[in-house]
């Protein structure tokens, strides 16, 4: 039977106001995605959450000749989930970025691995997943990368972003407005978390 499936992207410390790579509004977005576990908890569904787990050194920092200060490094305060997001009891972690290579912002990049070995993809696919929810952090990014490669996927029938339930770094003014068209264009239906509850729960 067909499942839905909700995927938290890095919901973490370093994302959100205090942290080494803040998101204006960042922690603001833990409450829907509350909101939005209680929802998947009461209908059955999936939850991912995916953490952003770099090692130290990494191409994906400034100091290593990329574009990020250094942020989510495996084990630090800074990587652990915002002290606001209740993490559901049957949540499954998706962790990402772990190379000295890459970027992996999508948590459903090639290299982002549930528990079991298993990469997100494989995991949503072998699940019987054609309905996936999206929301955290941050819009003009690791939002976007995941839900274009869920837009990509052939078993997948419907893609919703949760627009209350995202915030964009914005390094350059309206980056995240231009994610969200993005996104759309692709095929994603932008939504919020009342009018999905709301539609769920009729």
């Amino acid at each position: 039977m067909p499942k839905t499936a909700l995927i938290i992207v890095d919901p973490q410390k370093d994302f959100c106001p205090g942290g080494a790579l803040p998101v204006a509004g960042g922690d603001a977005v833990m409450g829907p995605l509350n909101a939005m576990q209680d929802l998947a908890e009461r209908k059955g569904w999936l939850v991912l959450i995916s953490r952003d787990w770099h090692p130290r050194r990494t191409t994906h920092f400034a100091e290593f000749g990329g574009p990020w200060p250094v942020h989510c490094v495996q084990g630090t305060r800074g990587a652990e989930f915002h002290d606001d997001l209740r993490v559901s009891r049957n949540a499954v972690i998706v962790s990402k970025a772990m190379r000295d290579d890459e970027d992996g912002y999508s948590p459903l990049c090639a290299n982002a691995y549930v528990p079991d070995g298993r990469t997100s993809v494989q995991f949503l696919e072998d699940a019987g997943v054609d309905d996936v929810l999206l929301g955290g952090l941050a819009t003009d990014y690791c939002d976007k990368d995941g839900v274009l490669d869920a837009c990509r996927l052939p078993f997948i029938r419907r893609v919703r972003v949760l627009t209350d339930a995202v915030a964009a770094v914005d390094v350059n003014p309206g980056d995240g407005d231009r994610a969200l068209e993005e996104m759309r264009a692709a095929g994603a239906i932008l939504t919020t978390t009342a009018q999905v509850i709301a539609e769920e729960e009729a």
